[in-house]
């Protein structure tokens, strides 16, 4: 819908695929916790998520050996169904500062970082506003313990004006990778514009 009414008025779309290193296993507890309890979230629901999450603890097993029982700060569980949610709500710290960046305007609405769990993509309507976007990306992940794969990173142009436009997109020195096809979320995202929910083989 974001690329096909860029598309009939004429503006191109920059986007980020933004990619978390060990993204679940960064998660800090504490400040989970504390977004947690600033929500409306029901007394039992929220013993529940503690009680799965808080006052872990964990052994190392080398050769037969274990290490002394250390305690988890970090880290959202794989496979567990409350992760992709929570996860979510941990990242709602990290980009809630993209506010005031300018994104793309849907109804006058900004749009800039649609996502779900650890799959995030910056949105903007020129390269400059998505290098400031990820730059802000940057900054705050670092703050709460996050650091971005940035070689697995991409970037795109989505435009029917032309099929040469440039994403001269860097992060602290290192080029983003532009590509014209991106898988997302089940998605084919191509550079002129199409959206296809076929199945990609690898």
């Amino acid at each position: 819908m974001l690329m096909e009414r860029c598309i009939e008025i004429q503006k191109d779309l920059h986007l980020c695929f933004i990619d978390y290193s060990k993204a679940f296993d960064k998660v800090r507890n504490v400040e989970l916790f504390r977004m947690l309890e600033k929500l409306d979230i029901d007394g039992k629901d929220l013993r529940v998520i503690r009680n799965l999450y808080w006052d872990h603890t964990a052994s190392v097993r080398i050769e037969g050996e274990h290490s002394d029982f250390k305690p988890i700060k970090r880290s959202v569980r794989q496979r567990c169904v409350m992760s992709p949610e929570l996860f979510t709500l941990y990242s709602e710290i990290i980009l809630r500062n993209l506010e005031g960046i300018s994104g793309l305007k849907i109804k006058g609405e900004n749009l800039n970082n649609p996502r779900y769990a650890d799959d995030t993509v910056l949105i903007a309507e020129s390269g400059k506003q998505l290098q400031k976007l990820l730059d802000t990306v940057v900054l705050e992940s670092e703050r709460m313990g996050m650091s971005l794969s940035v070689k697995k990173m991409e970037c795109m142009v989505i435009s029917k004006k032309s099929s040469n436009s440039k994403c001269n997109l860097v992060s602290k020195g290192n080029k983003i990778k532009q590509v014209t096809t991106f898988k997302y979320l089940g998605y084919l995202i191509t550079s002129d514009g199409r959206c296809t929910s076929e199945i990609i083989k690898e």
